[in-house]
């Protein structure tokens, strides 16, 4: 992947981040809205794949790694143990499996990061859900950073 072009997704997604928690406070929405961004993304890859838009396809899954790198950077492994360093390896191999996918334009492989994004993001929900009745934070009790 470009690391000048990663820098400048990962830019922009801190630039959204700042705009987004000053409007609506909330980062556990904003990680809500990262992973849905990625998974938008991934879709417009597979379209392009389909079409045999190389350079496109590839564009949307680098600006995936990007997202993904981002959420993987901001995880704090200290507070969050266990459930933080499985998600720091899951990201890993997401990011592992989209560079070989675009390598060998195998939707399949884009599929499976797509079904483990959606297992991330119904669980992220989930846990925004429960906070809604505790009264914590999401971030707080999952020791993880948006």
């Amino acid at each position: 992947m470009n690391n000048a072009y990663a820098a400048g997704v990962v830019k922009q997604y801190e630039q959204v981040a700042k705009q987004t928690a000053a409007v609506c406070d909330d980062p556990h929405r904003l990680v809500t809205l990262l992973l849905e961004g990625a998974l938008d993304r991934l879709s417009l890859a597979k379209g392009h794949a389909a079409q045999n838009v190389f350079h496109e396809k590839g564009r949307h899954i680098q600006s995936v790694m990007a997202i993904i790198d981002g959420l993987r950077m901001n995880l704090n492994k200290q507070a969050g143990g266990e459930i933080a360093q499985n998600l720091d390896q899951l990201y890993d191999y997401m990011n592992r499996r989209l560079l070989e996918a675009n390598l060998k334009n195998d939707v399949s492989m884009m599929d499976e990061v797509i079904g483990l994004l959606n297992e991330i993001k119904a669980g992220w929900i989930a846990i925004g859900k429960g906070n809604a009745v505790s009264g914590e934070t999401a971030s707080r009790a999952e020791g993880i950073s948006p």
